[in-house]
């Protein structure tokens, strides 16, 4: 009898560990996930001959170095003719060899970033069998005001340069701080890449909408983003999907439902104005109006406790169908009345 108790037990546990998020056997899905490092490659260049180095780069990265050269450097295609592109190269190596040298020794093996994208490729497989992922994932070293991640025809390109630690002299300096203030740069550090990651692959698939949207349907619009990153990245902590630091995330749970009266007493959420929209829609300090320990880019947090109480009242939803529903369905059905 006490064998039988402790194997109905066991299977409760393990039902209810599988259940917690509800998270995909993937085991038996095959992705295919290798770093192409092509900044140890770029930096590699002999400056003395640098047509001769990009020649070599355009064999070795056929794939990335023209979307590097045009889109990164601002310098054009590889040509015999294009003394721009081998003056800007010259320029960028001299200039960030010392970044290059830092930001080499955080990111010399890539094996956990690797395994961190395989679990989350899976997934994507899991939820979207049609989707074609990009065919490769690239490293590069770019200007300060360069992507930390971008998706091209043929990559997922991660330029580190944006995640060389929040403490990392370049953001720390007054240069640094009017490209990117310190409630944006905190989040340069390597354990947000990946959710960059998946945040850009979200947009991929579905790609955003909501310019020109009210407010409550831009909240939700973005808040779906969130929703989808959270579950490619079922283990990842809140702070890493949403950009909030742990305290905003304690603040906004203890004060959900202060947060929703508030927005609905000070604002028509069908507005369509920029100006109030951009309160509660993108990077920001704080929120006008709220305490300072609140966040910016609110909105995008409340839509996924609205998308959170949609998916609760309709548990069988796949996230293939809850990406292509209506907000306003999402809205009207969840009735969201947070306390």
């Amino acid at each position: 009898m006490q064998k039988i108790l402790l194997a109905v037990g066991l299977i409760w546990c393990l039902m209810s560990c599988s259940n917690k998020n509800n998270t995909p056997d993937t085991s038996q899905i095959e992705v295919h996930v290798s770093i192409d490092r092509f900044d140890q490659a770029f930096f590699s260049i002999d400056s003395n001959q640098i047509f001769r180095g990009l020649a070599g780069l355009s064999r070795q990265f056929p794939y990335f170095l023209n979307d590097f050269t045009v889109n990164i450097l601002g310098a054009g295609i590889l040509s015999d003719t294009n003394n721009t592109l081998i003056d800007a190269t010259h320029q960028f190596l001299s200039s960030y060899l010392p970044v290059k040298d830092s930001i080499e020794q955080k990111f010399e093996n890539l094996d956990w970033l690797e395994k961190e994208l395989r679990g989350s490729f899976k997934l994507i497989k899991y939820y979207f069998p049609n989707y074609q992922l990009p065919p490769k994932i690239v490293t590069y070293i770019g200007p300060f005001d360069a992507p930390g991640v971008a998706i091209t025809r043929y990559t997922l390109a991660i330029g580190l340069q944006l995640y060389a630690g929040k403490d990392f002299s370049f953001y720390t300096s007054v240069q640094g701080q009017e490209l990117y203030p310190r409630y944006i740069s905190r989040r340069f550090e390597k354990s947000y890449i990946c959710a960059d990651c998946m945040k850009a692959l979200a947009e991929d698939l579905f790609p955003d909408s909501s310019a020109g949207k009210s407010l409550i349907d831009q909240m939700i619009l973005k808040g779906k983003y969130w929703w989808l990153t959270d579950r490619l990245l079922p283990d990842a902590p809140d702070s890493l999907k949403t950009g909030f630091t742990q305290k905003q995330l304690s603040w906004c749970k203890v004060n959900e439902g202060l947060i929703w009266n508030y927005i609905l007493q000070n604002n028509d959420i069908y507005t369509l104005d920029p100006d109030l929209i951009k309160n509660y829609i993108g990077e920001a300090p704080n929120t006008e109006g709220m305490p300072e320990i609140s966040p910016g880019n609110i909105g995008p947090w409340v839509g996924l406790q609205i998308i959170r109480k949609y998916v609760e009242d309709n548990p069988s939803i796949s996230p293939l169908q809850l990406m292509r529903t209506e907000s306003k369905k999402i809205f009207e059905e969840a009735k969201y009345k947070p306390r």
